[in-house]
């Protein structure tokens, strides 16, 4: 081992600056001090799929025998009849010399080392979100639950977790920007699908920051992943007031009220041959490719240059303007809850609780005024919401919990305060 390990040592040297010694390198000491454990992923992961996945086969099938966790090689022959007999020899031969597998030359037994069950259970950990969890994010809630049930919190966890809610709220945010119905609703699909996983991390915070064993920086992550959680959870209501002030501006595009999304979801319902007949005669030009050698280069450029030249630009200019039917529809009026609340709101001097701002005669009211409170402090260009926006009021959460309401159909509310915004 320590012959391996000044290996080791030589062949990082070759990836560090002249002058650079590993151990220097705190970002490093982690992994160094962590040898043992990365040489048995390396010896279980390298190699080409199949060979990984024949090891990660063996390893699985005998760290899931909890009852007789001893192994004999004439059973683990019987076991594993359907794999090569030689094949398995090399497996069993791997796991062993890197101490995923421990013999005991006493009965002559094999059985998983405790290095062994760290890593069974860590794939066993990835293959379980490996199906429904395609934003990684319920893994990384998972891990971090698992961490601080243990009292063994991570920062860099933390910060993983951080990132990943970094990357979704870009994402949600250029959804937003696009003005694109279709982005809008696909954002809207990924918001709901992560929705559990961020109330289940906002609960797994509360009990790391009440057990008290984060330092001052990892103290600093959970209050930004909080904050950023309590972002995302408002981008539902970005969402639903976009698509909802699209779906009152669709009825000027035709007498019909067809929208862009419902022509593109009608285009991709629709056959490669229906698609090409309905492309006949709509193409003017047809792309030629042309390949990037100097040949190919000099002959397009002069041809370019010369012959096409010669021949005169195109008419490229665009026909007259054509004569269009006047519409017969108007934008619907303003909802009288929206007046309405800027009434209350106007001149607020004192905090409010949410619950007395919004909750009306009847739930479809109060859902509407709830979902208007995202836009204070905002910048919108419906001119219909602008003096809204411009209230100088922000919303504080005065706790993770919700308050009993119990009239107008609502039964509970977020405890939010609409207070006046500090200069």
């Amino acid at each position: 081992m320590h012959v391996q390990s000044e290996a080791l040592d030589s062949r990082l040297e070759d990836f560090l600056a002249p002058g650079r010694v590993a151990e220097d390198l705190p970002a490093l000491f982690p992994l160094l001090a962590a040898r043992p454990l990365l040489a048995a992923c390396t010896a279980l992961f390298h190699g080409g799929e199949a060979a990984v996945l024949a090891r990660l086969l063996v390893l699985r099938e005998l760290a899931a025998r909890a009852a007789a966790p001893r192994w004999s090689r004439r059973e683990m022959s019987a076991h594993f009849a359907y794999l090569d007999p030689t094949k398995l020899d090399t497996i069993i031969k791997r796991l062993a010399d890197f101490a995923l597998l421990d013999w005991d030359a006493e009965d002559r037994s094999y059985r998983v080392s405790p290095l062994g069950h760290q890593v069974a259970a860590a794939v066993a950990s990835l293959l379980q979100f490996s199906g429904g969890d395609e934003h990684g994010l319920g893994f990384l809630t998972a891990q971090l639950a698992g961490g601080a049930a243990a009292g063994r919190t991570s920062v860099e966890h933390l910060q993983q977790v951080l990132g990943r809610l970094t990357e979704l709220e870009e994402q949600f945010a250029a959804a937003v920007r696009s003005g694109s119905e279709i982005q809008l609703k696909t954002a809207q699909s990924r918001l709901e699908s992560v929705f559990l996983w961020m109330e289940k991390g906002t609960q797994v915070l509360h009990q790391i920051l009440e057990a008290g064993e984060l330092d001052d920086a990892g103290y600093r992550v959970a209050q930004e992943i909080g904050q950023r959680q309590s972002r995302l959870m408002r981008m539902a209501g970005v969402f639903s007031r976009e698509l909802a002030a699209m779906a009152r501006q669709h009825v000027h595009l035709a007498r019909g009220g067809l929208s862009t999304a419902e022509l593109a979801r009608w285009l991709q319902g629709l056959g490669q041959r229906e698609l090409a007949e309905l492309a006949q005669g709509a193409l003017s030009t047809v792309p030629e490719p042309a390949f990037v050698t100097p040949d190919v280069m000099l002959d397009v450029a002069e041809y370019e240059l010369c012959e096409r030249a010669a021949q005169g630009r195109p008419d490229d200019t665009l026909p007259a303007a054509a004569g269009a039917d006047p519409t017969l529809h108007s934008a619907g009026k303003v909802p009288p809850q929206l007046s309405a609340l800027i009434h209350l709101l106007s001149g607020l001097e004192a905090p409010l609780a949410v619950a007395d701002a919004v909750v009306a005669d009847d739930y479809p009211r109060t859902a509407y005024r709830f979902s208007l409170l995202p836009l204070i402090g905002e910048q919108t260009a419906d001119p219909t919401l602008q003096e809204l926006a411009a209230l100088g009021l922000r919303v504080a959460q005065n706790g993770p919990g919700m308050v009993a309401v119990e009239r107008a159909g609502v039964a509970k509310i977020d405890d939010f305060t609409l207070e006046p915004a500090r200069g």
